[in-house]
């Protein structure tokens, strides 16, 4: 097969070597780009790399940041993300990702090279025992013995990445396996002998959920990822189903996006730093429809005083899901889609009149007047939830896709800036991973090369995967990262203020770099900016720059992030101002 040539996609039984077997593979599979980084063992790989020209390879700086790329990528897509690494360190620095793809349930493959099967625990050179390292980190993992195993078990892997509740699958192949000539057989053949997840709801299901849904005076849905994951269809049959109810909706962090922000009956976001209205009326309500999301910690508080006079219906693919936290009346395990087309078919054919919804929305109303994120603004200083702001009315026009680091920017982030899309919000929600944002933001430009893509970072974290800006330059990825520069580690400084008597260890920054000279070191584009009046055009000028662009967004110091539920606090014990540093008793301590 010369450089020029296209892979030959017929003869199934075609002998090819492993390293061939592996990028013929991931074209019958329908991948266009991999992002990756050489070593000793995936050196084969590279060598078919070399000699095609179906899949793009985008080199990273650090394997941690091919994972994240490869999450932004799936999560801006809807596809499944690749990424290569070498074996052992190698293997372990793409474990982070693993597991926040895991957590997100982020449909992922990831080859890593292998040292020879017959110096497989001789703690041969950059040995490590992947399988095993990962096992915890994966949906799940294989380590191929044989080349003829190999096709299938890729196929596979890509099954079960995208089946079901999404997630990772770690590919580990032997050096040797590489090098061996093999039979191909393509995806068509393969069927998995025992993973075949439930994605059709059951009839009863749905009838028990639409009978107690036509009762409900203060209803609520209560939505997730489950509900990206499941499709664009998901996301328009969750809006059909709050059109045809005249019920509110909130979401989870990961579901922003899959209901208008600019509808209505959008309430916010829930959760610990989610709107006073949606967090009073998932206390408040009588039924929850809880479609997509698995009820996390942040989201629920404490478990005893979680929603405690409401019946909860429960949908999720992943039937481990169920109960696992919070106790529901009616579970339904299905495809989020699936299961709400059921819903808006059988709630069409409802005869019964439902309650009337305008005691409950009066309510919803006047919580809604308390303004929850209403904040102080300054006109000397730039206050962080003002730079958000800024930055979404002078983006919400355009093709634009949002990443995050973790922190205080992320909440602010997810507070400020709307979305009426799906897949345009990638962030860190269950691992909580700082450095995300750059790299996933990477992953989102090579997937969408013409839309605007914005990183909005802290000082902190973005510090963590810096040196993927070489990468976007190399690829000519024009990523916007967006820093919100308070010279502290945000959040840690609010919870020591909140928990540990102010006493702020190890949490302040006082040898920040200077990001402009940094972003110039690597050919990018820097821009500071510390005067409100002078945000705008900062903002414009780093939209309008056609190439990466590190922005130094001076923020207060010292701001808090509000609204927020106290750790060990019920939904409805919100704290809307100022902190004293009392409010959290000593259970809470223990939950943050």
């Amino acid at each position: 097969m010369d450089g020029n040539s296209k892979m030959d996609t017929q003869a199934a039984d075609q002998q090819l070597t492993g390293a061939e077997i592996v990028l013929r593979a991931l074209a019958d599979q329908g991948v266009d780009t991999m992002f990756g980084y050489p070593g000793g063992a995936v050196l084969p790989i590279y060598d078919a790399i070399y000699a095609q020209q179906q899949v793009r390879h985008i080199l990273v700086r650090h394997e941690q940041g091919a994972g994240h790329m490869a999450e932004g990528y799936a999560r801006s897509t809807g596809k499944c993300g690749v990424a290569l690494a070498t074996s052992g360190p190698g293997a372990t620095n793409m474990v982070t990702p693993l597991a926040d793809a895991l957590m997100d349930s982020i449909p992922m493959v990831v080859f890593t090279g292998q040292v020879p099967t017959h110096l497989i625990g001789s703690d041969a050179f950059q040995e490590a025992d992947t399988v095993g390292i990962t096992r915890a980190c994966t949906k799940h993992n294989y380590l191929v013995r044989d080349v003829n195993d190999l096709a299938r078990t890729i196929h596979e892997a890509f099954y079960v990445a995208t089946h079901g509740r999404p997630g990772p699958v770690l590919v580990d192949i032997p050096k040797n396996v590489q090098f061996a000539k093999g039979t191909y057989v393509g995806p068509e053949a393969i069927e998995h002998r025992t993973y075949h997840p439930r994605t059709e709801p059951q009839d009863k299901r749905i009838e028990e959920a639409l009978a107690l849904m036509a009762t409900a005076q203060r209803p609520i849905i209560y939505s997730g990822g489950g509900v990206i994951n499941s499709g664009p269809a998901a996301s328009e049959a969750l809006r059909a189903l709050a059109k045809a109810t005249g019920w509110p909706v909130t979401s989870t962090l990961m579901g922003l996006g899959a209901f208008p922000a600019s509808d209505k009956q959008w309430l916010g976001m829930v959760g610990m730093h989610g709107s006073f209205e949606s967090n009073n009326a998932m206390h408040d309500c009588d039924v929850m429809l809880c479609v997509g999301a698995r009820f996390d910690d942040r989201v629920t508080g404490r478990l005893d005083a979680f929603s405690p006079r409401s019946k909860k219906i429960h949908i999720d693919i992943d039937p481990s899901s169920i109960n696992k936290n919070v106790r529901v009346d009616i579970p339904v395990v299905a495809d989020c889609g699936k299961a709400l087309d059921a819903l808006v078919k059988g709630w069409s054919k409802k005869t019964a009149k439902s309650p009337d919804l305008k005691p409950w929305w009066k309510q919803i109303e006047e919580w809604r007047a308390r303004k929850g994120f209403a904040y102080p603004n300054s006109k000397t200083l730039i206050k962080p939830q003002y730079a958000i702001e800024r930055l979404y009315e002078l983006t919400k026009d355009r093709d634009v896709y949002v990443t995050t680091e973790v922190g205080q920017h992320q909440m602010w982030a997810a507070q400020f800036f709307h979305f009426d899309k799906p897949n345009r919000w990638m962030t860190s929600g269950g691992l909580g991973t700082m450095g995300y944002g750059l790299p996933a933001a990477i992953g989102v430009q090579a997937a969408h090369p013409k839309a605007l893509v914005i990183d909005i970072a802290g000082d902190a974290s973005v510090q963590m995967t810096m040196q993927e800006m070489s990468c976007a330059i190399q690829h000519d990825l024009p990523v916007k990262i967006f820093i919100l520069n308070n010279e502290w580690m945000g959040m840690v400084r609010q919870w020591q203020q909140l928990l540990h008597g102010e006493r702020y260890s190890h949490s302040y920054s006082d040898a920040l770099p200077d990001f402009v000279k940094m972003a110039e070191a690597f050919g990018c584009h820097g821009i500071r900016c510390e005067d409100p009046s002078k945000l705008d055009a900062a903002i414009m000028e780093m939209i309008d720059t056609p190439k990466p662009v590190l922005f130094d967004c001076r923020v207060e110091k010292a701001e808090n992030c509000f609204p927020m539920i106290p750790s060990g606090a019920a939904h409805n014990e919100m704290i809307l101002g100022k902190i004293t540093g009392d409010e959290i008793g000593e259970a809470g301590k223990m939950l943050v």
